[in-house]
């Protein structure tokens, strides 16, 4: 009792000395709430399956709610909330700089706890190393302040989530259900591995333990390694050119394998381009072709006539104007068979990747469906430091399949379970390794 009364002493220190900005006016906050309600309107791809006079009444009764947010935190909170109406994962509402500086999600002091989703439970997998006998990997969050995990998630992460699809609005809700501002207190009723129940408050503040366990795996931006004649290769993100570049550097080794798997797991996104330009390399199509692309065309003129149709969807489809992409590499290329890992963390530019191979035969792909979600975001300022997007194309395989809100799915279903974590095991990888010594 002593340390709840201490944290919230503390976050009423915080808010007396001006921690928590609330430095907006309520002209400010209606004006950041009619912006990205505005830009909604005019730009949001999938608006077609927006209940729109839904989202117009949604609109009116957050211009009263926004002006009674106590501080600058209540109201991004809020805008949050009003974005995850959409349900789109390149639809989002982040903090100004000085909040999102002063909120954690894994940091309670003595304590750093991280979560994931595991058949829909709240399972702690990686702790601080000091305290890995006292929370043991595998240990389960069954109640949060009270409230038992999936009606507290329920009631107030959730509807905070912007997201494409299901599973990954899941994913991010676990992972972030403990997140909150220096000095926000959590009662947790946690049951171990062994079954036995344990009580743990933990309050938001800096932990200075660095080491965690399990230990982080690499987080380069190209991880080279191999399994006897298996080349392993992690592509973790296509936001950088360098990749490309590294890749270029390690593709005389490379040419020596006999198998390849290429890793997309964590791989969230960036410039479709980078992975394309990888992927020449791997296959020995001339032409091969991307995402058919939608994007919305506003006629000012058919909305005056009152015309349902003033917006137009705009479509581009390379395959039937005959300008595929063109693979003109004069290299020897690595067309071996290839496993290729996903799961719901590989999303937006790697699942274009996805889509460029999708009719590659040598190509498999292993694990869970991906995020499910990719487009062109629209990015614009709020009010005092705070950032918006809004997805304004919509993207399906060349012959119209969709992907968005659904995820690419595997050719072969491999989900990590509870054991696996407990045992810092990796079941996808294995089945790869396993795949690809019967194709060889």
């Amino acid at each position: 009792m002593k340390k709840i009364t201490f944290s919230l002493l503390f976050l009423a220190l915080n808010l007396t000395f001006g921690q928590i900005p609330n430095n907006l006016s309520n002209e400010d906050k209606i004006f950041g709430l009619s912006k990205f309600w505005q830009e909604v309107n005019y730009s949001f791809i999938y608006f077609d399956k927006v209940n729109q006079a839904e989202w117009d009444k949604l609109y009116k009764e957050y211009i009263g709610k926004v002006q009674k947010t106590k501080n600058d935190y209540e109201y991004y909170r809020l805008l949050q909330k009003f974005s995850a109406y959409l349900k789109d994962g390149h639809t989002n509402v982040w903090f100004p700089e000085e909040i999102r500086d002063s909120i954690f999600n894994t940091n309670f002091g003595e304590y750093r706890i991280f979560l994931t989703n595991i058949a829909e439970k709240a399972i702690i997998t990686r702790v601080n190393k000091s305290k890995k006998k006292e929370i043991p990997i595998g240990t389960e969050i069954i109640s949060v302040n009270g409230l038992e995990t999936k009606k507290y998630v329920n009631e107030f992460v959730m509807p905070y989530i912007s997201s494409s699809t299901d599973h990954v609005r899941k994913d991010l809700a676990i992972k972030h259900m403990l997140e909150g501002y220096v000095g926000k207190t959590y009662e947790l009723e946690l049951k171990l591995p062994n079954g036995k129940l344990k009580s743990l408050t933990v309050s938001h503040s800096k932990t200075k333990e660095e080491e965690v366990y399990p230990a982080f795996e690499s987080t380069e931006l190209l991880n080279l390694k191999w399994f006897d004649d298996t080349a392993y290769l992690a592509l973790n993100s296509f936001s950088d050119w360098e990749i490309s570049l590294r890749f270029n550097e390690i593709l005389p080794e490379l040419k020596k394998a006999k198998a390849l798997i290429i890793d997309l797991r964590k791989n969230g996104g960036g410039n479709s381009r980078i992975g394309k330009t990888i992927l020449h390399h791997l296959t020995n199509d001339t032409i091969f072709y991307g995402p058919k692309m939608q994007s919305r065309l506003h006629i000012p003129t058919l909305k005056a006539w009152n015309q349902n149709t003033y917006y137009h969807n705009f479509e581009y489809k390379p395959d039937t104007l005959g300008i595929g992409d063109r693979n003109l590499l004069k290299t020897t290329r690595i067309v071996i068979p290839t496993a290729i890992l996903i799961g719901h963390g590989t999303g937006s530019a790697a699942e274009d990747f996805l889509i460029y191979a999708d009719n590659q035969k040598h190509m498999t792909k292993i694990g869970d469906p991906t995020n499910g979600s990719t487009g062109q975001p629209l990015m614009f300022s709020l009010p005092n430091g705070g950032i918006a997007r809004v997805c304004t194309k919509k993207d399906t395989y060349p012959d119209g399949r969709e992907f968005v809100g659904i995820g690419i799915q595997p050719d072969i279903k491999v989900t990590k379970k509870l054991s696996d974590y407990i045992e810092n095991k990796d079941p996808v990888l294995v089945k790869a390794i396993e795949y690809l010594n019967k194709e060889k």
